[in-house]
């Protein structure tokens, strides 16, 4: 018998969509277009105008799960891109694109999403940190050893191990299956998901991609080479 066809880009988007409602199908908002071309799909969204009385809300971290108001100590409340995204960051499975100007707070979104990943690892009040597996793709180095300084507060009262992997800062095998979230940078994860650490690669729950816009540019067919390996 003939070898099935491979599945499309489109319809490996449609598997990786989760709920009933298929995700995206539902969540982009009126006067979304999506064109299917050759080996991907592209989707246009068009700016979203939000009344000032709901711009006004803020959610107070004391209304978040226990384990990430840890996360968020000394934060007295979310602001406001991080309270409009937090239903999908916190409480979902979703796939996010975040689009918002520096300083709007996305760092915090990705806080936001690790903490939905650690929330997934709890059972009977207990933290499975082995089960935790964070990659956090930096566009460059000196991010990526500042990110780790502020992921590591944040997450230290959780007990998660934060670590640079980058190409100034080497781990060995059993220093990555040790640490709970990796920050490193589009090459050296690159080099990581190809040299066929598949046990590692298996086990990440979460892949955040820092400055995701890198896709039109040089460094974007390695960025699409290593969601494809993680996702494989």
């Amino acid at each position: 018998a003939a070898a099935a066809a491979a599945p499309s880009a489109a319809e490996l988007l449609n598997r990786m969509r989760s709920g009933s409602a298929k995700g995206l199908a539902t969540a982009l908002p009126a006067g979304t277009t999506r064109v299917v071309r050759d080996g991907y799909e592209e989707v246009s969204v068009p700016p979203i105008l939000s009344d000032k009385a709901s711009l006004a809300k803020r959610m107070p971290v004391s209304e978040l799960p226990e384990h990430a108001q840890l996360a968020f100590k000394g934060v007295t409340s979310l602001n406001q891109l991080q309270t409009a995204v937090v239903a999908t960051a916190l409480h979902s499975h979703e796939n996010m694109l975040v689009c918002a100007p520096t300083g709007a707070g996305k760092t915090n979104v990705a806080l936001l999403a690790i903490c939905e990943q650690v929330g997934q690892c709890i059972e009977n009040g207990v933290l499975h940190r082995d089960r935790v597996k964070v990659v956090y793709i930096a566009p460059m180095k000196a991010l990526a050893a500042e990110l780790v300084g502020k992921f590591g507060r944040s997450l230290a009262p959780l007990g998660l191990q934060v670590r640079e992997y980058t190409g100034d800062m080497q781990l060995t095998k059993r220093e990555l299956v040790a640490t709970q979230v990796i920050v490193t940078t589009p090459e050296k994860w690159d080099v990581t998901t190809r040299k066929g650490s598949d046990g590692i690669v298996q086990s990440v729950g979460l892949l955040i991609i820092d400055e995701v816009h890198l896709l039109n540019e040089d460094r974007g067919p390695v960025i699409e080479a290593l969601v494809a390996r993680t996702l494989r």
